[in-house]
């Protein structure tokens, strides 16, 4: 089992003079359920390398049982300083995607050629595709083969308006994640704020916030075992 995970490269928080980037939580927690289950996981960033970290998912407020593992496990580390660049990425070598969120893929992943291009030719060849809290956003630009926006009459999720307002960003992002899959056509549904929250509509896999993230990656993982075994 070879699962992608796509993270962003972006760590400026619009004009705020603020740092963001990846959210801690929503990578670990899904890397370590990928590897716990034994897949080969490749890790992938527009630029390649170190994928900025937004420093408040590193705040002791905001760690986890899978950020703690994180931060004692030298080889992950490793691996997630040393992203492949998304454009030397093939597709075709891998049964499934994962995008981590934080606030960064807004700004790049949603705007990428070559994420387009993966998140097509997953869809295209019926493989899984996932996505949690802000990664939904990576969506935006996103058809299907008949030209069609991806998420156009699927039941999807993401993160929220009113959370987006909570945490004071509402101004500061490109655009609402909520927002954008309703108007292009998405079937969007949530749960209460920071709730964890899955939807899967076929081959597409979304999560609400980081609390959704494990249950995003064992809903990756079960589709990707009924599929493999079949």
């Amino acid at each position: 089992m070879k699962i992608l995970m796509v993270l962003t490269s972006h760590d400026q928080l619009g004009d705020t003079g603020k740092k963001t980037g990846f959210w801690l939580e929503e990578f670990a927690a899904p890397y370590y359920a990928f590897t716990d289950a034994k897949a080969e996981v490749t890790l992938a960033s527009p630029k390649g390398g170190q994928p900025p970290l937004d420093p408040k998912s590193d705040a002791e407020d905001s760690q986890t049982e899978a950020t703690w593992r994180f931060r004692g496990d030298a080889q992950a580390q490793k691996a997630l300083a040393n992203t492949l660049p998304l454009g030397e990425i093939d597709p075709y070598d891998f049964d499934g995607v994962f995008y981590p969120g934080g606030h960064g893929p807004l700004w790049d992943l949603a705007e990428s050629v070559d994420s387009k291009t993966i998140i097509e030719s997953f869809y295209a060849a019926n493989k899984p595709i996932a996505a949690v809290c802000h990664a939904p956003g990576v969506f935006k630009n996103v058809n299907t083969p008949e030209g069609r926006p991806i998420v156009e009459g699927k039941r999807v999720t993401g993160f929220t308006n009113s959370e987006e307002e909570a945490v004071g960003l509402t101004k500061v992002v490109p655009f609402l994640v909520e927002d954008m899959l309703k108007e292009k056509g998405g079937q969007y549904s949530k749960a209460a704020d920071w709730a964890s929250y899955v939807v899967e509509d076929g081959h597409l896999i979304t999560g609400q916030n980081p609390t959704s993230s494990q249950a995003t990656a064992q809903a990756l993982l079960k589709r990707l075992s009924e599929e493999l075994k079949g």
